[in-house]
């Protein structure tokens, strides 16, 4: 089994489309624990319905605080730290495990819009997203639209994320794509669990497996497995205005923590 693991605040239309897709392109079997940091809108209770473990916080916490609940409520031997304001591909649990086993990988991320398997084709993928995405948002982002943009973009969404599995199929580049995250339980006896600390919990979290790698040797850099591809809509569904984080006074920057020298290392 695996636990995902996903902090949510409020965007019930795109919590409804991630559920769907999760509920059907996730191979393995899974526990969701949605880590509610405060939700307005009927989202806690709809996850709630649908079998989700919701633990429901008192103000909005930030994304590492949030992971970190879920991972003491967490049983499975994967973790998978998805945001919500993605659209899973067919297999992705299945297609990014096997990648890491055979890469030897213990935390490894999905690709998708942010970046693929070079700079020319990422490139590309973002320009085509941001067209449709500048676009049709001007209809608003909720269910219906969103779930447009998203045919638009990829037409046939299983043909699509079929076709980079059966081509990249275990081929893994050095790096990160921050929406889908995936941390076996071996590895946070190395790197430890998030730092409460950071909000850019991803690049520290890069940062912390690189300097390990490098100074211990019993695990590698974070990779992206080319072959799983996870949709993001990339902050389309955060326009409006979120509350503060009730943790907002104990958040740094990475760049405070690292420093300079350091980022330039292991980053």
């Amino acid at each position: 089994m695996i636990s995902i693991i996903t902090a949510i605040h409020n965007q019930i239309g795109m919590n409804k489309i991630f559920l769907e897709y999760l509920k059907k392109n996730t191979k393995s079997e899974f526990e969701l624990i949605i880590i509610d940091n405060k939700s307005t809108d009927e989202s806690a209770d709809f996850f709630e319905k649908h079998g989700a473990t919701v633990i429901r916080n008192d103000g909005n916490y930030s994304y590492p605080y949030s992971q970190n609940q879920g991972i003491k409520a967490s049983s499975g031997e994967y973790m998978c730290f998805l945001n919500n304001d993605i659209i899973v591909g067919k297999h992705w649990d299945e297609t990014l495990i096997q990648s890491m086993e055979s890469n030897g990988l213990e935390v490894a991320t999905s690709c998708g819009v942010e970046r693929i398997e070079d700079e020319v084709q990422s490139k590309k993928l973002k320009r085509r997203w941001k067209k449709i995405k500048n676009t049709l948002s001007i209809f608003g982002t909720h269910e219906k639209n969103l779930r447009r943009m998203h045919k638009i973009m990829y037409k046939n969404w299983d043909r699509f994320t079929d076709e980079r599995r059966n081509k990249f199929q275990g081929k893994v580049i050095e790096g990160f794509v921050g929406n889908t995250v995936v941390i076996k339980r071996s590895a946070l006896d190395k790197i430890g669990l998030w730092d409460e600390r950071i909000q850019g919990a991803d690049f520290d979290l890069s940062m912390r497996v690189k300097k390990r790698s490098i100074e211990h040797g019993d695990i590698k850099p974070i990779h992206i497995a080319l072959d799983a591809f996870n949709h993001h809509y990339i902050r389309l569904t955060i326009k409006t205005k979120f509350p503060p984080f009730k943790d907002r006074d104990n958040l740094i920057s990475v760049e405070e923590k690292w420093g300079e020298e350091a980022m330039s290392k292991y980053l």
